[in-house]
């Protein structure tokens, strides 16, 4: 009768223990961003033509207060602005220039808020946040949607923002003595894996 009770009492513990283990692991979980498997991407428009930057080297983390129902409990993005390139020399040092490159070093992303949460019911997730962009220096909170997925131990955020360099004291580039100029709005597309 006691090692019956002895049975009882460790396969109550164990499955206690799996219950707590597995808690943990479906709540509080902080993932990675995979820089060869993300891209961001901005586009822009001239007086000539459209054009588009991609940046090279990101980072960030995403951490989840519960992963199943996709809680967030921050996120935090960082792009290196001289990993910005279009393929053409002369535009990325036009690029460099008016990001003033040389004293800030990166542009920032942390999110403050979520506004909402929908859940799509196949693993995504469309959520509605606020954030603190910072490009140049100047921080200004804005609006960011995208769409969470959640796969096979990797995470995605997918979205697009579309912004007012200006509001950045940031000088729209010029080149050939200013005969071309770009337009003051600039859209980012992002695909950002975590793991």
């Amino acid at each position: 009768m006691k090692t019956q009770n002895k049975r009882t009492i460790t396969r109550v513990l164990s499955l206690f223990a799996f219950i707590v283990f597995t808690s943990n692991f479906i709540q509080a979980q902080e993932f990675s961003l995979t820089n060869n498997e993300s891209s961001l991407k901005v586009y822009g428009t001239s007086n000539l033509h459209d054009w588009h930057i991609d940046a090279e080297e990101q980072s960030g983390v995403i951490k989840f207060k519960n992963l199943k129902t996709a809680v967030i409990e921050k996120c935090n993005l960082k792009v290196t602005v001289k990993s910005l390139k279009s393929g053409k020399n002369g535009m990325d040092k036009n690029t460099f220039k008016a990001l003033n490159s040389d004293s800030y070093s990166y542009i920032t992303f942390n999110l403050t808020n979520i506004k909402n949460s929908i859940d799509n019911g196949d693993g995504t997730f469309q959520v509605k946040s606020l954030g603190d962009l910072t490009i140049s220096g100047v921080k200004k909170q804005i609006g960011l949607d995208f769409l969470v997925t959640i796969s096979q131990g990797k995470i995605m955020l997918t979205g697009e923002k579309t912004l007012n360099m200006t509001h950045y004291k940031i000088e729209p580039p010029k080149a050939l003595l200013g005969t071309i100029t770009t337009g003051e709005e600039v859209t980012i597309k992002f695909s950002s894996t975590f793991k």
